[in-house]
C-alpha cells in the first residue's frame, strides 16, 4: 500500500528583525515585559523591501537541497501555499519550479490558504502520492504579512512575523495504513470553514470586488486608535480569538478519542503558533500535558502557514520531537479556516535547525 509521508523540512527566516524595544517606540502604553508575557514574542522575522514570499520559499527550499535532504531532480510537484503572491498571474510556484531549476515535467499550484495552510496543504500532498500521481511533493509555505501591516496597527504588527518553509512529502509502502498512522504516513483529516467570518482577517482592497484606488490607499485611524488603510491588514482580535476557542478544542478532543480507542499515544501537540495567551487558553481547555504542548514563539513571532513546520524544527531541536513521533498537527485562522490531522513521522525523518 502507498502511503505519504513527510520526510524533510527546512526554513529559512529573513534577517531583519523587529524587537519590543522598537514596538513599545510606536506604542509607548506597552512595555517590553507586558508584550512578551501577552505574546510570547520577543522579536519578529520581518522580510527586507523587494524581499517577496518566492525569495523567502527559494531560500528555504535551497537549505534542504543544499543539506541532502532532497534532490530537486527527482521532485514531481511542487506546492506553494502564500497569501503574498509574487504576482496576481501566474501562479507563484511556477516561479518557484523555474527559480529552483526543478524538471519541467513538474506540476506546479498554488494554494491561497493562511493559518490552517500547512494542515491543508498535507492532504494534497496525500492525495497527489496515494493517488499515484507523484512520489515526491515539494511543499513550501511562504508569507510576507509584516508587508500588509500597518506600522500604526497596535493589533497586527506585534504578532506577524514572516518567513518560509519547505516540506518534502514523499511516498512510502506500508503493509497497513491504520488511522493513527501506525505506519509513517498522514492522516487522518478533518476541516471546517465558516466564511462569515472572512471579515475577521481580511484586505479589503487590491482585488477584483473592491479595486485600488487613491481612497482604498487613504489610511484612516479606527475607533481603538489603529491606523490602516483598505489596502493593509485588518484582524478582528477578540474576533478571532472567540473563534479558535470554539473551534479548536472540540477537534482536539475527537482526536485524542481516535487515539484512545487505538490504543495510542500522542507525542506532541503542535499547533498553528497564534500567540501566547491563545495557546496557554487552548491548552487549558484542551487538558494538554504541557510537556507535549509546543510553543516557539519567542523568535518565530506568528508567520502564518509557516508556523507549524517551523515549530517542527525547533521542536526536534528541543527533543520533543524524534523521528517516530505520533503528531497531531492544528491550524486555524484566516478565512475563517480550521483543519488538524495526526501524521507519525517515519524513522529517516530529518530536520534543517534554525538559529536561535
Amino acid at each position: 500500500m502507498k502511503i505519504a509521508q513527510i520526510a524533510a523540512i527546512a526554513a529559512y527566516l529573513p534577517k531583519e528583525r523587529l524587537d519590543n524595544a522598537e514596538l513599545v517606540k510606536a506604542f509607548p502604553k506597552w512595555t517590553e515585559k507586558k508584550l512578551e508575557a501577552k505574546l510570547g514574542i520577543v522579536e519578529r522575522p520581518i522580510s527586507a523591501e523587494g524581499e517577496t514570499a518566492v525569495d523567502l520559499a527559494c531560500a528555504a527550499c535551497r537549505r534542504l537541497f543544499d543539506a541532502g535532504l532532497a534532490n530537486p531532480d527527482e521532485i514531481d510537484f511542487v506546492l506553494l501555499c502564500t497569501q503574498s503572491p509574487d504576482y496576481l498571474l501566474p501562479s507563484s510556484a511556477c516561479l518557484l519550479q523555474a527559480r529552483l531549476g526543478l524538471p519541467k515535467t513538474c506540476g506546479a499550484f498554488d494554494i491561497n490558504l493562511g493559518c490552517s495552510g500547512y494542515v491543508y496543504g498535507l492532504s494534497v500532498c496525500k492525495g497527489l502520492i496515494e493517488s499515484g500521481v507523484a512520489k515526491k511533493v515539494l511543499f513550501v509555505t511562504a508569507e510576507t504579512y509584516c508587508k500588509y501591516v500597518n506600522e500604526l496597527d497596535s493589533v497586527s504588527r506585534p504578532i506577524f512575523g514572516d518567513g518560509a518553509a519547505a516540506t518534502l512529502v514523499e511516498v512510502a509502502q506500508a503493509e497497513q495504513n491504520d488511522a493513527l498512522g501506525n505506519d509513517p504516513g498522514v492522516g487522518p483529516f478533518e476541516f471546517g470553514t465558516d466564511g462569515e467570518g472572512a471579515n475577521m482577517l481580511i484586505i479589503k482592497a487590491g482585488g477584483s470586488r473592491t479595486p485600488t484606488t487613491s481612497e482604498t490607499m487613504e489610511v484612516k485611524m479606527d475607533v481603538r486608535g489603529n491606523y490602516r488603510s483598505q489596502n493593509q491588514l485588518y484582524m478582528n482580535g477578540p474576533g478571532v480569538f472567540s473563534f479558535s476557542i470554539n473551534v479548536v478544542p472540540p477537534m482536539i478532543e475527537r482526536f485524542q478519542k481516535l487515539a484512545r480507542e487505538k490504543n495510542a499515544d500522542i507525542d506532541a501537540y503542535i499547533l498553528h503558533q497564534a500567540n501566547k495567551f491563545m495557546l496557554d487558553r487552548l491548552r487549558g481547555l484542551c487538558s494538554l500535558d504541557e510537556e507535549k504542548f509546543f510553543n516557539n514563539m519567542a523568535t518565530r513571532a506568528n508567520t502564518v502557514s509557516s508556523t507549524i513546520p517551523i515549530a517542527l524544527i525547533d521542536a526536534v531541536a528541543s527533543g520533543l520531537v524524534k523521528p517516530g513521533s505520533r503528531l497531531l498537527l492544528v491550524g486555524f485562522g484566516v478565512g475563517l479556516s480550521w483543519g488538524a490531522c495526526l501524521a507519525r513521522l517515519p524513522e529517516t525523518f530529518k530536520v534543517v535547525p534554525l538559529e536561535k
